[in-house]
C-alpha cells in the first residue's frame, strides 16, 4: 500500500498546479514611440418639441506617443496628432474637417490640419493612469491664434468646443478609457478586478468598469470589461452655444481589448457606450425657463494600436 501511495503522490506532481497569476501593466521602451490608431462613431438622438433629432459624428485619427522617460513607474510621453478626420451630419448636412485635405479656403480643415504633429507631453503610469498633461490647450489656442480671419464672435465658439473635444480633460479620458485597464495586483485567467474613471469631454460622466482576463495568448492578453455610466451634476453648467447645460444620463458599456504580452500597449479595442437621459438647458436668455430634452448616445470605438 505504501507503493500505491507514493506512486499517487508522484503521479499527482504532474499534474496542473494552480492558475499562474501574472502581473499586468504597462512596459513601455524608452525612445520607442507607440501608435494609436481609431475610429470613433457617435450619434445622439435628440427630442425637441415632439420632434426627433438627430447628430452624427465619425471620428478618425492617429496618435504617436514618444516615450521620453522613466521615473518611479511613471511614463513622460510626447504626444503628437498625426492625422485627424471628423465628419458631423445633422438636418441632412454634413460638415468634414479633414487634416490631410490641402485647402486654404477650407477654414474647418485647416485649424485640424495646424494641429497636426504640435508636440505636447503627458505623465502615464505603468496601471494606464494619466497623472498630467502638459500643453495641449496652449497648443490647441496657439492654433486659433493664426487664423485672425475668422469672426472673434465665432473663433471663442469653435475654440471653446475644441477645447472641451480635445482639450486636456478630454484627452485623458479618451485615453484611460483603453489603457487604465490594469489591476493592482497579480491576476489569474477569468480573474476580475474593478476600476473607476472619468469621461471628461462635453458630457462628464463617471465610469465604473468590471474586468476580466477571459484569456492568455501566445501574443497577447484578452480582455473583456461591463461597465456603468453615470452623468456628473457639476456647480458649474457645461457651456454650449452660450447656454448653461447640465446633463442627467446614465447608461452601460462594454469593451473588448487585446493587450500586447510584452509591451502591455492596447494592439486592439472595441469599445461600445450607450447613455440615455435628458439634457437640460438652465434658464437663460436664449431659453428663458430653461427646457429639458431627453436624448440618447450611442458611441462604438474601435482602435488598433501598434
Amino acid at each position: 500500500m505504501k507503493y500505491l501511495m507514493a506512486f499517487i503522490v508522484s503521479f499527482s506532481g504532474l499534474l496542473p498546479c494552480n492558475a499562474q497569476h501574472l502581473k499586468l501593466y504597462l512596459n513601455l521602451t524608452r525612445g520607442n514611440t507607440y501608435y494609436m490608431s481609431g475610429t470613433s462613431n457617435t450619434a445622439i438622438l435628440q427630442t425637441i418639441n415632439g420632434q426627433e433629432n438627430k447628430i452624427t459624428t465619425t471620428l478618425s485619427y492617429t496618435i504617436a506617443f514618444k516615450v521620453l522617460a522613466l521615473t518611479d513607474s511613471v511614463y513622460k510621453m510626447e504626444v503628437r496628432y498625426q492625422t485627424l478626420d471628423m465628419v458631423v451630419k445633422v438636418g441632412g448636412k454634413a460638415i468634414e474637417m479633414d487634416s490631410k485635405k490641402n485647402d486654404k479656403t477650407d477654414i474647418p480643415s485647416s485649424i485640424i490640419a495646424a494641429m497636426m504633429n504640435k508636440p505636447f507631453t503627458i505623465l502615464l503610469t505603468k496601471s494606464g493612469r494619466v497623472r498630467a498633461i502638459d500643453n495641449v490647450e496652449k497648443m490647441i489656442i496657439g492654433v486659433f491664434d493664426s487664423f485672425p480671419q475668422i469672426d472673434p464672435v465665432k473663433k471663442e465658439q469653435i475654440e471653446s468646443q475644441f477645447l472641451q473635444s480635445f482639450g486636456g480633460n478630454a484627452f485623458k479620458g479618451n485615453l484611460e478609457m483603453q489603457t487604465a485597464i490594469y489591476p493592482a495586483t497579480a491576476v489569474a485567467k477569468n480573474d476580475k478586478w474593478a476600476v473607476n474613471t472619468k469621461l471628461e469631454s462635453t458630457v462628464k460622466a463617471n465610469i465604473h468598469t468590471a474586468y476580466q482576463l477571459t484569456d492568455i495568448k501566445s501574443g497577447y492578453y484578452q480582455i473583456h470589461g461591463e461597465g456603468t455610466m453615470i452623468s456628473e451634476k457639476s456647480l458649474k453648467p457645461t457651456q454650449i452655444n452660450g447656454m448653461p447645460v447640465q446633463y442627467d444620463l446614465s447608461g452601460k458599456s462594454t469593451v473588448d481589448i487585446k493587450a500586447d504580452k510584452t509591451t502591455g500597449w492596447i494592439s486592439e479595442a472595441k469599445l461600445k457606450q450607450v447613455m440615455k437621459g435628458n439634457i437640460e438647458i438652465l434658464d437663460n436668455p436664449k431659453v428663458p425657463g430653461g427646457t429639458k430634452i431627453p436624448m440618447v448616445i450611442n458611441t462604438d470605438v474601435t482602435t488598433i494600436h501598434k
